[in-house]
């Protein structure tokens, strides 16, 4: 069964594979771990959902994302966005995992704030292993929102349940990103080897050449070297400097730019094509943004 691929595309197909009641909301659901059996018939299955889950567990399940695999501790939560594929790579017996999952449906929060801004909250697209850590009042402020949303989906959906839920919801992600801001700054030093490193690569990148035969690196050009994610590495980069990876890099190719346009007589195409630009106009542009001048008015000035 290993080349099976499931679809889930809703709560209710969730609840009808798992072999789980009936779930009480069409758009939602939190799921008791330690009711979740999974079978050694499944093992190599993939499995993607069209659903946002969280998740909170104290070990490791049969369920894996991403390109690692995570040993989970009490108080780990981790994220997932629609569409991405998880692995079936264990068994898992009644009572073995405790902890709880929570899925929800885009269409819960569709047309609402938070639906608007769900993007935003980068960690639905973070690796397994760059889980957030709670400490055990963090914990708790997150469980009871759980248990509210919890007491939400099993009473009766009135013309409220679903403002009281998405709203409430909102309030779980906004704790969480206060928490990951903890958690970056808690992991500072290696955090500044991560941007150490960052910064030695774009150098690196500019000396092979690559700027020229391929153009301007992707986020995910730095993030498979370093290992994270490139939304990890968007936000660590973020809180460590202030600036996003587009603004680094951007800085760097001016300063480059400005060396190049005093200290050679390419022209400012040539210099352009060298910094990875198709078409010196957006080169010309970027540099006047940056410096108020345009190449041609900055080497004329110098």
């Amino acid at each position: 069964m290993a080349e099976e691929i499931i679809d889930i595309t809703s709560i209710s197909r969730l609840h009808e594979l798992n072999g789980f009641d009936k779930p009480t909301h069409p758009l939602i659901s939190i799921i008791d771990l330690s009711k979740w059996d999974i079978s050694k018939a499944l093992l190599g299955s993939k499995v993607t959902l069209d659903l946002y889950a969280i998740a909170m567990k104290d070990a490791s399940c049969g369920l894996a994302y991403g390109r690692n695999s995570y040993d989970f501790n009490e108080g780990v939560l981790i994220f997932t966005a629609p569409h991405q594929v998880l692995t079936v790579t264990k068994e898992q017996k009644l009572g073995e995992v405790h902890g709880w999952m929570i899925f929800f449906h885009p269409d819960l929060i569709r047309n609402t704030a938070l639906g608007k801004e769900i993007d935003a909250y980068h960690f639905f697209s973070y690796d397994i292993h760059e889980a957030l850590h709670l400490s055990d009042a963090e914990q708790q402020s997150v469980t009871e929102c759980v248990k509210l949303i919890q007491s939400e989906i099993g009473a009766r959906i009135d013309n409220h349940s679903q403002r009281v839920i998405v709203y409430t919801l909102e309030l779980l992600l906004n704790y969480c990103s206060r928490y990951y801001e903890r958690q970056f700054l808690t992991r500072a030093a290696g955090n500044k080897d991560i941007v150490s490193r960052f910064e030695s690569l774009l150098k690196d990148y500019y000396k092979d050449g690559k700027f020229s035969e391929t153009g301007t690196p992707p986020i995910g050009y730095f993030a498979e070297q370093v290992r994270l994610s490139p939304n990890y590495l968007r936000d660590l980069l973020k809180k460590e400097t202030g600036l996003s990876p587009k603004d680094h890099i951007n800085n760097f190719i001016v300063e480059k730019a400005k060396t190049l346009l005093l200290g050679s007589e390419d022209s400012v195409s040539e210099i352009a094509y060298s910094l990875g630009f198709n078409y010196p106009h957006y080169f010309s542009r970027l540099f006047k943004t940056r410096t108020g001048l345009t190449p041609q008015q900055y080497r004329g000035t110098n």
